[in-house]
């Protein structure tokens, strides 16, 4: 739907933010952060088990459980989290399948039954799986007012007082909410399901999800969806891809565009407006006419959009958790800084250099440097990391097949980072779907997506 300029910006509002939800998240740039055998033992655990199975009362047609996992991986703390699973298809299914939802922040289970629908034609060939990665859904870490400030965006700038008032209230935990710790529990799940492989279908930093797994269980992959690719070698969160991707999407407002942003100085609010418009509304409606009107002094066409689309970025914890995308995206982020424990003084002056070496048009060298992401990295107190060790090079995948997938409009996981991927994934293809923006599989319009996916993860 394409809404009439300067009036239609509420409207806009309300219809995107149901996209939003459903494939939010990219631009996570993150480190390789996954164990290997040479990293220390933990102590010997029971075998994970699903337990108290039952109708799962928000996904119908699954069977939800739940997995008990060490909140600290490294066997050095107490506590234990409850992680909600969700299956559907025959138990006795010759493969699996677990879809991986995005952010970080994102629950997997109330988007089961959307994928079971899209894939309902393999239930007899799968068992399908869904998950609340930890920290999401009921067990969603809660920043209030992080929360209100940045919704599901990773590009809204926070303030410095939530950032620090959301690392409080998570104290120390924060520190056990990394891509590690998920793809250990990823592999606890594994065996809780008694399945010898599975098949992996990510979705924006659901891919970085699966990427890491099959780097550090490689034996254990079936195949590979990646559908909006983030690298596996990580990103510096400088989201320069993005902006400089910005001119070939948008190739007829890119000089009103820079105009606007040289005279008012406001690229990450802008930055953070077409990103989030190319995930739910690829169609970037009212942008060239506003761009246009701003560039000509009236500025408040522009404003309008701003504000309707910073409204669509909106959730509850319970569907998105900012506290939980903070957590994680600042333990992984390869960011200019260096490690999550650099100090924070050293944090600023890194950024700023880093800024310095990147071409960022339309936008400027002050929109890399003052991006949300970058920004809430710089503030997130110094956090413990846990360490690295990795028989192949960075960011290189197992060679299992991999069906690579992007929307040549996205800007939020711009199509630079999927061909990055490609050229280190030794068993993969890359498709790009024309005309669509971010989350391929629940929003192209090309039949040819669909049956690409049906018929990649039918083939043996």
């Amino acid at each position: 739907m394409k809404p009439r300029p300067e009036r239609s910006y509420p409207r806009l509002a309300a219809a995107v933010v149901a996209l939003l939800l459903a494939g939010c998240g990219g631009g996570s740039g993150a480190t390789p952060a996954s164990r290997s055998a040479s990293a220390p033992s933990a102590p010997v655990r029971p075998t994970p088990r699903l337990t108290d199975p039952r109708p799962c009362p928000d996904a119908t047609g699954f069977t939800c459980a739940t997995l008990r996992v060490p909140l600290d991986r490294t066997g050095r703390g107490p506590g234990a989290l409850a992680l909600r699973v969700a299956t559907a298809g025959p138990v006795d299914a010759p493969r699996t399948l677990v879809y991986l939802t995005g952010g970080p922040g994102q629950p997997g289970v109330p988007f089961g039954p959307r994928v079971r629908a899209r894939l309902r034609s393999l239930l007899g060939v799968y068992r399908l799986v869904v998950l609340d990665q930890r920290g999401t859904g009921r067990g969603a870490l809660k920043c209030p007012r992080l929360q209100r400030e940045t919704g599901t965006s990773d590009l809204t700038v926070p303030s410095r007082a939530a950032v620090a008032d959301c690392a409080r209230r998570l104290g120390a935990r924060r520190g056990f909410f990394s891509t590690a710790d998920t793809v250990d529990d990823l592999e606890d799940l594994r065996r809780a399901l008694g399945a010898r492989k599975l098949a992996l279908d990510g979705v924006s930093y659901g891919t970085f999800v699966a990427e890491r797994y099959a780097i550090a269980h490689p034996r254990r992959v079936d195949r590979l969806v990646l559908d909006s690719v983030v690298p596996a070698a990580g990103l510096t969160g400088l989201e320069d891809d993005g902006m400089r991707r910005t001119a070939q999407v948008l190739p007829r407002s890119a000089a009103d565009l820079a105009a606007v942003v040289r005279r008012d100085g406001d690229g990450p609010e802008l930055f953070d407006t077409v990103v989030a418009l190319s995930v739910g509304a690829p169609s970037f409606p009212g942008v060239a006419a506003s761009l246009r009107r701003a560039r000509a002094g009236d500025r408040a066409p522009l404003r309008r959009l701003v504000r309707g689309v910073h409204a669509a970025q909106a959730a509850p914890t319970e569907l998105f958790s900012a506290g939980l995308h903070a957590a994680t995206l600042c333990a992984d982020l390869r960011a200019p800084w260096g490690r999550a424990d650099a100090p924070m003084r050293s944090r600023p002056p890194a950024v700023k250099r880093a800024a310095a070496r990147v071409d960022p048009g339309p936008f400027d060298r002050a929109t890399v440097a003052g991006n949300g992401l970058i920004r809430l990295c710089e503030l997130w107190p110094v956090t413990r990391r846990r360490a690295v060790s990795e028989s192949r090079p960075p960011g290189t995948l197992p060679p299992v097949p991999a069906l690579l997938l992007a929307g040549d409009r996205d800007l939020s996981t711009p199509i630079a980072w999927p061909r990055e991927q490609l050229a280190h994934t030794p068993g993969g293809r890359l498709l790009v779907a024309r005309a669509a923006g971010h989350s391929v599989q629940s929003r192209a319009r090309e039949a040819r997506v669909s049956r690409a996916v049906i018929a990649f993860l039918r083939d043996r």
